[in-house]
């Protein structure tokens, strides 16, 4: 595998320094837990190796609620990231052909291109409202299809598929002898009614998450993939214990701890995301410069300027962060024009939030 850098990474909010940005609308995910805001208690722990595939208790928590799924459909890795390696290193090969939508979290895209596999890209455009069509999915597969990679509700524009595309995707990897990944990081954090977690429509599905992006803990690593395939899931468990044996104890005593209160503490999260959203959506709307595919989920939209709008936007960036200290992610983030920009709504007060509006609109405005 050749490895190369990702741009995402490279200009993170965590890689430039957090005390360059007062108003961090780049990042992807709910505001960050303190320690102290939870009941945790770690004192009965023992600091052993953990088991393989995970805490069962944690992994029951996972499980619970979805129709059909059980404990052992659930392997706990390091982070989505981490279950994101996992499948893609263990089911691609160079010879074997992906097919991905675009724009999309990066790693959904490097890892394949690190591999080697051939890859062909269902690129969702704003004049489309961002719709993933089943049947340009389906035109794309070739005989040697391994996988189909999705996100929803997707990274970066919050858009959903519909239960009935979710699953429409199952019966074509069904159809073809192919598996469909299913990157669900933010299902939590829908809407309206979240649609079925895909790994139980389907033994050729495959369910990725995490508690980085919906419940603010991504400091602990801590992630999942599920699949109802028993096959799958020792190949999987083979892959994982080669690159690090187990999680940390440590990190999934805290999350199997935080996710049984998680009555306490989910619902503040889902209102000031909620109210943060209103305030994104009163201020585009409208809007001179702007415009949008409006989100249906998650934590982050992806506005863009408009076309007869005459800006310089490397130098709307550089003002953006340098002059405002205000950050949003640039859509060569995701292999998009850089008229186009994550913004995350989730992460930063409401205050603070309500500023970075507001410097967007200045910064523009000094580079028309």
């Amino acid at each position: 595998m050749h490895y190369t850098r990702m741009p995402i990474e490279i200009e993170s909010p965590e890689s430039l320094g957090y005390n360059t940005i007062e108003s961090n609308l780049a990042e992807s995910s709910v505001r960050d837990v303190q320690f102290g805001e939870v009941d945790i208690n770690l004192n009965q722990l023992v600091i052993a190796y953990g088991d393989h595939i995970g805490k069962p208790e944690l992994r029951q928590l996972v499980a619970n609620g979805h129709i059909g799924l059980h404990a052992n459909d659930v392997l706990l890795t390091v982070g989505a990231a981490g279950a994101l390696f996992i499948i893609q290193t263990s089911l691609l090969t160079p010879s074997d052909h992906l097919i991905v939508v675009r724009p999309n979290y990066a790693t959904n895209i490097e890892t394949p291109k690190a591999i080697g596999c051939g890859i062909t890209y269902i690129d969702l455009a704003f004049e489309d409202g961002y719709a993933l069509h089943v049947e340009k999915v389906a035109a794309a597969i070739q005989p040697n299809t391994k996988l189909i990679s999705i996100t929803t509700p997707h990274n970066p524009t919050g858009t959903v598929l519909s239960g009935e595309t979710l699953l429409a995707l199952c019966h074509l990897a069904e159809k073809h002898h192919c598996y469909l990944l299913a990157d669900e990081t933010y299902r939590d954090l829908a809407f309206g009614t979240p649609t079925p977690l895909a790994a139980t429509l389907s033994n050729r599905a495959i369910s990725v998450s995490s508690v980085s992006k919906a419940y603010g803990i991504p400091g602990i690593r801590l992630g999942w993939l599920i699949t109802k395939d028993p096959v799958l899931q020792t190949l999987f468990l083979a892959a994982k214990e080669q690159i690090h044996i187990c999680n940390s104890v440590v990190d999934e005593e805290i999350c199997y701890q935080y996710l049984s209160k998680k009555a306490l503490y989910f619902p503040a999260v889902q209102y000031e995301a909620s109210e943060c959203f209103a305030l994104v959506e009163s201020w585009i709307n409208g809007h001179r410069l702007l415009e949008w595919v409006k989100p249906s989920g998650g934590v982050v939209c992806f506005p863009r300027f408009k076309a007869e709008v005459n800006i310089d936007v490397e130098k709307f960036y550089h003002t953006l962060l340098s002059k405002y200290k205000t950050y949003v992610g640039p859509g060569h983030w995701f292999e998009q024009s850089k008229r186009s920009f994550r913004l995350g709504f989730g992460w930063e007060t409401r205050a603070a939030f309500t500023q970075g509006l507001a410097n967007i609109d200045l910064a523009a405005a000094e580079c028309m």
